[in-house]
């Protein structure tokens, strides 16, 4: 949408920047701040910087009590990610950001740009991308338009990732009809370095040179942080320029490009970031915020593909492929000869000043004359309302399913989307693309070998909505726990989390209690786990018509595998393994699938999370992994104990015979923390002895594609073909 150009004068009267989500409070801070009436680029500059997405004004009093530090961690947030240690002298960096909006307008591209978008944040970092996550939230799929986003949000991950050449390698994908106007699609990114090389988005030492690398700068995503930071309406059109277009080819030259700089020119590299959220301005005085430093940049210099762009354009673009440097002066030819090479732009387009100011030309003339901590440390910060949400003081009441048939259940169960196979959709990534990834998606984790060494990182993706909206604290615990578990059911120790966190409008004091509230829960499970939070990011304002999705917080956390030997896979192995039930099995129903299923909604109380004897059960089946007592290993979560069994039974289609003492109906409980695991007979003695008295023998795995069991009410068969097909179809015949 073009921008016309106003008077200081002019925007003080006919307020343009309302348009952009800035307040007229705001207008009124920054002119204080700055001490002179703002030109039109000045308050454009400001309303990108002061957005929700680059400013944390309403979520940064939350973000600021997570945990973030232990003796591994090596960079917590602040930086385009974090790092932590993995032994070897090398470290796992990795970080999560969404890309909502933009993928509700635009599916394909607003997908493919998020991947593009956190790829940057990794090799920014000095680090080699090695892996993609995702984490996907839609609507139902009786819905044509779900069946369109899902399809084009699964193709522009597909396209961007597999061409660059990083595996997408796992993630989460679950329908709610909570999702329908605002899907979620969060991404993750990972790399591996050693830790002597990583660098900082720093722009210091005056006089240094500012050099901008990679694609031109043209009109697409102009101020995309002040789009992401607001809500949709039927009775407003989404502004699909505020879109961002990606090539990822020319990432690919980008990201070879950087790492080359990194690795080899690492004395005279200052400082590197991506151009993400509000584009070069962000970056920029970002890097030099950091610095306590100054920066002049005249915008002619700036490579453009379109005639006759303006500062705001400019600045506040967001076309992809793009990083900005800090370079020793006298060292720039150096630096751009190397992006030469790789057929790609870096031009020094400004210094490092000694002045506090930010200083931007255009046509010989100063349009922006501007402290730097105007932009960034002196962003409002706002302390918001919190008020509980009337539903959580008159939840439904307890629930439990009426089950007669339960074998019939079981089939409808693993049919529903949420639970049936994803392989329709994750078969559209390349998860094996540079020969590291051991563990395939579609396991509790994905595993990756870190070449040259005997270790391994697993890597996850987790959020449940369901539960974060009936209880924000106990939601957000869960949240982390169940990461924890698909880890450790790889055999990996946690390590520490990236998140999103996916919420409504935060100036409503209901949905900012769900934040504040679901996050404190986060930071008491990760104190628990040791899992300190080392990057993320907030997407707030997912809400259409006023209506806010289910409050959404997403997990992405890392585990080291120290012996590859040990990594663990859900399958069951042979016959006559036995199979084993760890954790306890309670009425649990309470935002489960099956409640879902049955009654087409969720409600009710969620029982409080013993968090530390969740964590010891989970250090007593790492400890089985770790000294090969185990076979295979299968966290239970959505749809419960027969969802579990069923996947553990799919790839090498064997069966079980089972007794278990508790109701049939409770089978399809979801309550946490719980495990099944399969033990060869000749390790018996010694796994229980490991386990001391918290695993229960169920029976064993049968050569038969049958499942016989023996609830305390109830003995009921099903065959494992019939579940399978159930399972695979699930998906794939409702987008046909």
């Amino acid at each position: 949408m073009l921008q016309v150009e106003l008077s200081p004068e002019e925007i003080r009267t006919a307020k343009p920047y309302r348009q952009w989500d800035m307040t007229d409070a705001e207008y009124a801070r920054f002119t204080d701040l700055i001490g002179h009436l703002p030109t039109f680029t000045e308050v454009g500059l400001a309303s990108g910087m002061w957005s929700e997405h680059c400013a944390y004004k309403y979520s940064k009093p939350v973000l600021r009590r997570f945990w973030t530090k232990n003796e591994n961690v090596v960079m917590g947030p602040g930086e385009g990610a974090g790092a932590i240690r993995i032994g070897d002298g090398k470290v796992v960096v990795f970080k999560a950001e969404s890309h909502n909006h933009p993928s509700a307008v635009e599916p394909y591209e607003g997908a493919a740009t998020g991947v593009g978008g956190i790829i940057r944040d990794i090799f920014s970092m000095g680090a080699k991308p090695i892996a993609v996550l995702d984490s996907l939230r839609f609507g139902e799929l009786d819905n044509p338009r779900t069946r369109q986003l899902l399809d084009q949000i699964v193709a522009g991950i597909a396209g961007y990732g597999n061409a660059i050449g990083i595996p997408t390698v796992g993630g989460e994908t679950a329908f709610d009809p909570t999702y329908a106007r605002n899907p979620l699609v969060n991404a993750m990114c990972v790399g591996i370095m050693d830790e002597d090389q990583l660098q900082k988005g720093r722009a210091a030492g005056v006089g240094n040179a500012i050099l901008y690398v990679g694609a031109k700068t043209g009109r697409d995503g102009i101020n995309g942080a002040s789009f992401a930071s607001g809500t949709f309406s039927d009775s407003e059109a989404a502004d699909r320029s505020a879109v961002q277009v990606g090539d990822p080819f020319m990432e690919k030259l980008l990201v070879d490009a950087c790492l080359e700089v990194t690795n080899d020119h690492q004395d005279i590299l200052v400082g590197m970031q991506d151009m993400g959220a509000a584009g070069l301005v962000s970056s920029s005085v970002e890097m030099a915020g950091k610095a306590d430093s100054g920066m002049q940049l005249d915008l002619d210099l700036v490579p453009q593909r379109e005639p006759g762009m303006t500062p705001f354009e400019i600045m506040l673009s967001e076309s992809q492929e793009r990083m900005l440097l800090c370079v020793a002066a006298g060292h720039e030819d150096e630096i751009s000869a190397i992006f030469a090479r790789y057929g790609l732009d870096a031009v020094v387009i400004g210094r490092v000043t000694a002045s506090h100011q930010y200083i931007l030309t255009h046509h010989g003339e100063t349009v922006c004359d501007i402290p730097v901590s105007s932009l960034t440390s002196d962003a409002p910060v706002y302390q918001q309302e919190s008020r509980r949400p009337a539903r959580l003081d008159s939840p439904a009441a307890p629930w439990q399913p009426a089950i007669t048939d339960p074998t019939a259940a079981w089939l409808t169960l693993m049919n529903q989307p949420t639970i049936a196979s994803k392989a329709s959709l994750y078969g559209r990534y390349d998860a094996q693309v540079q020969t590291n990834t051991v563990v395939l998606p579609g396991s509790d984790a994905a595993v990756l070998r870190i070449k040259g060494t005997q270790r391994a990182i697993a890597v996850t993706t987790d959020s449940a909505g369901r539960f974060v909206y009936l209880d924000p604290a106990i939601g957000g615990q869960r949240t982390v726990a169940e990461a924890a578990a698909n880890l450790v059911a790889s055999g990996a120790a946690p390590l520490g989390i990236t998140d999103c966190l996916n919420y409504g409008d935060p100036t409503k004091p209901e949905i900012f209690y769900e934040l504040a509230t679901s996050a404190a829960g986060i930071t008491a499970a990760t104190k628990v786990f040791n899992t300190p939070v080392i990057s993320g990011n907030v997407s707030l304002y997912n809400e259409t018509n006023g209506t806010a999705i289910y409050p959404t917080p997403m997990v992405g956390m890392v585990g080291v595998i120290d012996d590859l030997t040990t990594i663990t896979t859900p399958a069951f192995k042979q016959p006559d393994d036995l199979v084993y039930l760890v954790g306890e099995t309670t009425a649990d129903f309470s935002g489960s699938e099956v409640q879902k299923m049955l009654t087409g909604t969720i409600g009710g109380t969620l029982p409080a999370l013993p968090l530390t004897a969740i964590k010891d059960r989970q250090d007593h089946v790492l400890r089985a992994i770790r000294t090969h007592l185990v076979s295979a290993v299968h966290d239970i979560s959505e749809g419960g104990l027969l969802a579990a069994l069923a996947e553990m039974a799919f790839p090498n289609m064997l069966g079980a015979a089972l007794k278990i003492n508790v109701p049939a109906a409770w089978l399809f409980s979801e309550t946490p923390g719980r495990f099944l695991i399969t033990v060869a007979p000749a390790h018996q003695q010694a796994f229980e002895a490991a386990l001391g008295g918290a695993a229960a023998l169920l029976g064993t795995v049968t050569a038969a594609p049958q499942f016989t069991i023996a609830a305390a009410d109830a003995t009921f068969l099903a065959a494992v073909p019939d579940l399978h097909k159930a399972w695979e179809e699930g998906i794939p015949c409702r987008l046909n």
